[in-house]
């Protein structure tokens, strides 16, 4: 989703097991816009202003994406006419440079939207988006939708990442507890092995073009559970390198689960069945018992109910949040994800539409629906129809919890969305890690 993204909630329609919509008003063609195209909020054949917008959303998540504006269409006469595609990284640049971009884009990746407002692709946010930004949002979600002081848009849908999922009746019949920290739980699974006899985790990076993104999840969880914000920041920024000895730190610990063929992949393979393996599927392996753990962002819940399973904390499956490097840390130490809506066009309809998309009443009309969450102050966690997404709002709402943004999306897209993405499936598939390591900082473009 990248977030939905999505390293982030990019669906893939493996985990889905739902047909891609055919989404009204799409000609479904790269460079080619479903309506206006960037021409700010185009006529419509009904006499309503038009406003295109484009997006990594695919299958059921777009449905309910369009569900969510549904009324608000209706009400201020602009039909928003919106295309999801998985190429949404590539297509975008290729639009905007071809002069044919949408009114407006959802973006996965901050580091994203920055390059494209740092070649004067997008608009600057207007008074209202950015008044809505400030007061629906913790401050560091401005820095994430600006560039060089400038604010370009503001967050839409947010992820918690760092879950660990598993089934509560196999914890209640085995007598395991949920660890207290990282020890505890290369010493849970461990003992679960040895009680089993099979591998207790299963792992999928699998997403199509952007493949690679549930890897670079762990690594980050391990940054900034094991060094702390302050080496996080200094990472994300390039001031201290991926071959640092911090960061091949997090490599090193993730191994001994994701490099070790004792403990995964349940249900797929062997270690480099990890790469192949569509990161939504292990769904249907984490609620038939195939597998005993994966760790996933609170976005599997929509993939575990699909699979048919109920989540809850005496249901099929539940989870717990990845635990700190160390016990005894107060207040939860989170990464997670989420998108930006930047603009292409200042036409009236567009900022309207912005506008909306910034509110509260969004945040809370697309939550009901079901499947996500939103970092929006201005939502009732009570709307998520469910427990895990309802705790994973009331993390990111507590002033308690220590929130950054998904490394490799606050990274410039040739490392976030390239060489990162890249390394981790060269590293499932048997490169070393000092290999690894060396690969993904080439790939960060020179000053």
């Amino acid at each position: 989703m990248s977030t939905a993204t999505r390293k982030r909630l990019i669906l893939s329609t493996t985990g889905l097991g739902i047909t891609v919509l055919a989404l009204a008003g799409c000609t479904g063609g790269p460079g080619v816009s479903g309506g206006g195209g960037g021409g700010g909020g185009g006529e419509s054949e009904g006499g309503s202003s038009e406003v295109t917008v484009y997006g990594t959303i695919v299958d059921a998540e777009a449905e309910l994406l369009e569900q969510s504006w549904a009324d608000w269409e209706e009400e201020n006469g602009i039909d928003i006419v919106y295309e999801g595609s998985q190429e949404f990284e590539a297509q975008i640049a290729v639009r905007a440079q071809g002069g044919n971009p949408p009114d407006l884009a959802i973006f996965p990746q901050p580091g994203l939207l920055a390059d494209m407002a740092s070649r004067d692709y997008l608009v600057e946010a207007p008074e209202s988006v950015v008044t809505n930004l400030r007061e629906n949002w913790a401050e560091d979600w401005e820095g994430y939708a600006s560039y060089d002081g400038t604010v370009y848009g503001a967050p839409l849908m947010a992820s918690v990442k760092g879950w660990i999922w598993y089934q509560p009746s196999v914890f209640e019949e085995n007598g395991y507890e949920v660890p207290t920290d990282w020890q505890g739980l290369l010493d849970l699974t461990a003992q679960m092995r040895e009680d089993t006899g099979s591998a207790p985790w299963c792992a999928g990076f699998g997403s199509d073009a952007a493949t690679g993104w549930p890897g670079t999840d762990w690594i980050e969880d391990l940054v900034l559970r094991a060094s702390g914000p302050e080496v996080y920041d200094q990472w994300v920024a390039h001031e201290v390198p991926f071959t640092d000895p911090e960061i091949k730190a997090a490599f090193d610990e993730t191994a001994k689960i994701l490099l070790n063929p004792d403990y995964v992949n349940a249900g797929f393979g062997d270690v480099a069945s990890i790469g192949s393996t569509p990161f939504g599927d292990v769904a249907n392996a984490l609620v038939s018992g195939d597998c005993m753990l994966t760790h996933q962002a609170s976005f599997l819940d929509g993939f575990i109910v699909d699979a048919g399973g109920e989540v809850s904390e005496d249901g099929d499956v539940w989870a717990f949040m990845l635990p700190p490097f160390e016990a005894g840390a107060e207040g939860e130490v989170v990464t997670g994800g989420g998108e930006i809506v930047g603009a292409f066009s200042d036409d009236e309809a567009v900022v309207k539409v912005q506008e909306y998309l910034s509110s509260p009443e969004w945040a809370n009309s697309r939550v009901s629906l079901g499947g996500v969450i939103s970092a929006n102050k201005g939502l009732d966690p009570a709307n998520a129809q469910s427990a895990i997404l309802q705790a994973a709002i009331e993390i990111l709402q507590s002033e308690e919890t220590t929130f950054r943004f998904d490394g490799s999306d606050l990274m410039p897209s040739a490392v976030g969305a390239g060489s990162f993405w890249q390394g981790m499936r060269d590293w499932v598939n048997g490169a070393s890690t000092d290999q690894v390591l060396e690969q993904i900082e080439s790939g960060w473009p020179a000053e």
